[in-house]
């Protein structure tokens, strides 16, 4: 090999390795990962009955961004969605539009909780940034087992019973119309 050959390979091989920084540690890359998510997201599945869970618990407590404390038990007989995030999870913010406008229609017929473990400061920051009002919430206790999840975004739907009848994992699409008549198929219930 050649000086020649051997400069451009190493010039190549910096490029390459500034390229992937950018991609993976600058607003340029957060943003092309959030736009990649939201292309690739889909209206989620519900659970099939038979593989339906109850919550093993309705002790789950919370609390808002104003001090107050609730817990799941309160919620008895509502549908609940709930759905785990973070201010620097990509594909977070990637469905966090669809699930504003889903909030906008149905958060007077069902109970919303958005749980972060990041600071009230930092996550009513990143709503005000970006135009949302959705209603946050810090666990003060662990999760039913049903809902623990090592991954974000993590969202599940319970049914009026305590059944979790969803669970996804990932980005999802949750303005569609199939979602939607899911949601309207158990407020009928």
């Amino acid at each position: 090999m050649n000086w020649k050959t051997s400069k451009k390979s190493i010039l190549q091989n910096i490029a390459f390795v500034l390229l992937l920084a950018l991609l993976l540690f600058s607003p340029l890359g957060t943003f092309l990962k959030i736009q990649i998510n939201r292309l690739l997201a889909f209206s989620p599945k519900t659970i099939e009955l038979s593989d339906q869970k109850k919550l093993s618990t309705y002790q789950w407590q919370l609390m808002d961004s104003k001090g107050k404390t609730v817990s799941l038990e309160e919620f008895k007989g509502k549908i609940i969605f709930i759905n785990f995030w973070a201010t620097w999870c990509p594909p977070c913010i990637a469905e966090m539009p669809t699930m504003q406008k889903l909030y906008a229609d149905y958060h007077d017929k069902i109970v919303f909780l958005f749980v972060t473990t990041d600071s009230f400061e930092k996550a009513n920051a990143f709503l005000a940034k970006e135009n949302l009002n959705l209603p946050i919430f810090q666990p003060v206790s662990n999760p039913p087992l049903e809902m623990e999840s090592s991954t974000i975004p993590a969202t599940y739907l319970i049914d009026q019973q305590f059944n979790v009848v969803l669970s996804k994992i990932g980005t999802a699409d949750w303005n569609s119309d199939s979602f939607r008549k899911k949601l309207d198929d158990l407020l009928k219930k």
